[in-house]
Parts: structure tokens; sequence; C-alpha cells
């Protein structure tokens, strides 16, 4: 019997139950609504019978549950409004193919961040700036049960012996959960979504991010093959601007990535290698780094190398292979101005390796052709806020930082200081014509 025939069969037994009380109807809440269609359609669907019919065919199963949603709203029209159906049929549903109330979340392309603080507050980042929901957990239960949903198909675990998890979804949105003793008020939960297709240059420069004359700076950077280095605070857009920076790098090229967490999305580049790290198993073993795999990377023949967020020791083995010959290569770096660029690169490589202060500040001078910075204010819009080269001092034995474009927040106003030495290059390299280089050196008054 299929389940639309199970509900036309069921309904009069529902309708006729002690369940159905019309004269109380009007106390109940949206909450208390929705649940009680749902344990009115768990009476003709049990769960044994819901298993069975999604393994069969989960498409069939979505059909008819809906069917069966809709048929038992009908028998209470005084209970539901027209919204209330259609939102409570898409919330069962989610509930039980999704991840209940963040699926509508998920599916939003406008959200980038998605935060469960536990069952009693639930938050989510849009254009910059955090919104609360109007969906809620019932318990934290019900937040554990979803932590279960999420990472259980992604054979990891979390209890009070292993109490943080980070991962990816299959979509690539990385989830990171916390669980007590560590969250003292609950289990949270945190999603930072990535765009199933990223923005290109010109997009980011339409929503304001930066103006034409650093578009074009960084498009000459990624084609010359310059090595760059996005930096920036937490949320500022880094792996955004990377992202779109990928687009300018030429389709005959090489690509080897590397990151903790898959976060790049190069898909409209034809040949990419693609190389995530792992962390340790229960037993404390299998555990595969950054480091590892930067190390690795340079025996797989790369044109580029791109380094998702280089964060640890690796740094050291990133500034080597840009100063060997793998030009063109890109990371982010996780530091609120280039100057603590600088001092965040020398401790990482000290991390790995107990060299000088003077001998890593000038292999990072050597290595990196230009740092742009990220930032983001505080409507929570991301922009490029500088752009800036290295020099090495050998009087000073120190980095030199040249400043190429400043924005002042305060004037709010960006100022162009110096053109990268590069420039010049462009056109011999028939990477430009000399009328695009003099037409940009007019535009940022360095002409």
């Amino acid at each position: 019997m299929s389940l639309t025939a199970r509900v036309e069969k069921a309904s009069s037994v529902i309708e006729g139950s002690e369940y159905v009380d019309k004269s109380n109807t009007e106390q109940l809440n949206e909450a208390a609504s929705y649940e009680r269609m749902k344990r009115n359609v768990q009476q003709l669907l049990p769960p044994v019978l819901l298993g069975k019919l999604i393994e069969q065919s989960p498409q069939q199963a979505k059909s008819e549950i809906k069917i069966a949603c809709e048929r038992v709203i009908s028998k209470e029209p005084w209970l539901y409004t027209n919204a209330d159906c259609e939102k409570f049929v898409e919330r069962y549903l989610d509930s039980i193919f999704g991840l209940g109330p963040l699926e509508s979340l998920l599916d939003n392309e406008d959200i980038t961040e998605i935060m469960v603080n536990g069952s009693h507050s639930f938050f989510y980042e849009r254009e910059g700036r955090l919104f609360e929901s109007d969906s809620v957990f019932a318990s934290d239960a019900q937040v554990y049960a979803l932590i279960d949903k999420i990472i259980s198909p992604l054979g990891r675990r979390v209890d009070e012996s292993s109490p943080m998890v980070n991962a990816r979804l299959p979509e690539g949105h990385r989830v990171n959960v916390i669980i007590p003793p560590l969250a003292l008020d609950g289990p949270v939960v945190t999603i930072r979504k990535f765009r199933s297709k990223i923005y290109s240059l010109e997009e980011l420069e339409n929503m304001g991010s930066f103006d034409n004359e650093i578009k074009s700076l960084m498009k000459w950077a990624v084609r010359k093959r310059c090595n760059i280095a996005v930096s920036g605070g937490t949320g500022s857009g880094k792996t955004t601007l990377l992202n779109a920076l990928s687009t300018q790098i030429p389709l005959s090229e090489r690509i080897v990535t590397i990151e903790d967490s898959a976060e790049l999305r190069f898909s409209e580049h034809p040949h990419v290698v693609r190389l995530e790290a792992r962390p340790q198993n229960v037993e404390g073993v299998g555990e595969v780094t950054i480091k590892d795999l930067v190390i690795n990377s340079l025996r797989m023949r790369p044109d580029r190398i791109v380094v998702g967020e280089c964060r640890g020791s690796e740094a050291l083995d990133m500034l080597q292979a840009m100063n060997t010959g793998h030009d063109g290569s890109l990371t982010t770096l996780h530091a609120n101005s280039p100057a603590e660029a600088i001092s965040r690169l020398t401790m990482m490589v000290r991390y790995g390796a107990e060299l000088p202060v003077e001998v890593i500040e000038n292999q990072i001078a050597t290595a990196l052709d230009i740092v742009i910075q990220t930032a983001r204010s505080v409507s929570g819009k991301r922009f490029v806020s500088e752009l800036v080269g290295y020099s090495y001092d050998t009087v000073r034995r120190k980095c030199i930082i040249q400043s190429f474009y400043k924005w002042d927040p305060i004037e709010k106003i960006g100022t162009w200081n110096s053109v990268p030495a590069w420039i010049d290059e462009l056109v011999p390299l028939g990477m430009a014509t000399q009328e695009e280089v003099d037409s940009w050196k007019r535009a940022t008054s360095l002409s």
C-alpha cells in the first residue's frame, strides 16, 4: 500500500481521535501546531515504514510525505493558515531529509555563516551583519541530534572525550562543533558557508570591495606570476578574494591547492589537484599536516602552489618554494596589517626551524611580491584596505614595507603611494599594452 493510500485509509481515524480537540485550538501556538501535525503524520507513517520508503526511493518518499502532511492539515483547517501549511510541510521535510531549521539557511546563497549557540540562541550572517533566526531548538537534545546528523556521515564523532570537531559537509561548507564541558552553555555549531559559484573580480568590484585600479593591479600580479599573500582578520573575505584571483590563472597551468579544510573553488580551471590535510584518528595516528602536503606538492610538477591558509611550520616550506622557482604561488595569512603579517610569518617559520629573525625576514622579502590586506567595516562590508610590497634592508637587517595603496578610514579615501617595480615589465612581457599601463598610472596619480 502506498503512503497516499495509507493516508486515505487513516484520515478518518485521525479526524475522530481524541488527539483532535477543536475547543483548545486557539490556545495552540505555532510550535504546538507544528508538533500536532507531526504527530498526526507519524501516526500514518511510523519511522520503520518511513525508513523503508526512503531506502527504496528518496524522491518518492518526499512526494508522499508532502501529500501526507497536506492531508493531515486539511482535516483541521481551523488550526492552520495557508502560510502555515507551506511552512510546516517544508519544515517537516527538512527535519527528515535535511538539517532541520538550518536547511533553509544553507540553501540561501546570501547567508555566509550559521551559528547555533545551544538551544537558546541561533544566529546567521548575511552581508557581513548578524541576524537572529526565527527558528528555535526545543532542547539541547535536538541540537545534539543535529550534530549527529551532520558529522556521522562524515565518519566523525563528538563526545566528552573528544568534545571538538572540525569537518566539511559534502557541499564544501566548513563545520565546527564544540560541546560541554568545553562549551559551558550547551552544544555549539558553527557553519562557514561557501558559494557554489565563486565571485569574479568584476563582481567584487561592483560590490564595492575595491576600485578598477586595484582590480587591474591584482589581475596583472596574478598573470605576471607574482607571489601573492592575502592578509586579513577573521571574516574579512580572504578566501573569497583568493578564489576570485584564481580566475586570472591561465588555463594551461597546473595548480596544486593545499588546505586544512577544503574551501577553495577552482572549479572553472581544468587542471587543479586538491590536497587536504588529515587530523589524527581516534588512536592518535594517521595525521597528515599542511607542511607534509607542501613538501609533497613540490614533487607534483606544480606551476602554482596555493596554500589556503598559512598558519604553522609550513610557512618555511612555502617561502622556500616561492624562492626556488615556484613563482605565482598564492596563500592567505591571518593578520590585521602588513606589518603584523611579517611578525606572524616569522613566528610560524620559527615553529619549524630555529633561524635568526633577520634570515627569516630576508626570506619573506624575497618570496612575496605583493600583500593584499583585506578588512571588514562596521557595516559588514569587506574591502581591500592596503596593497604593499616587501624589500630587505641589508643595513638595518629587517623587512621593509613599501606601500602601494592605503585606505584612510577617517577620510574614507584611498591613496596610491608608489608603483610596484614589476609594473614596467608588463609591456615587454605582452601582459598589458603601454596605453593600459599609462592609463592606470594616470588614474592612480602615479604617472
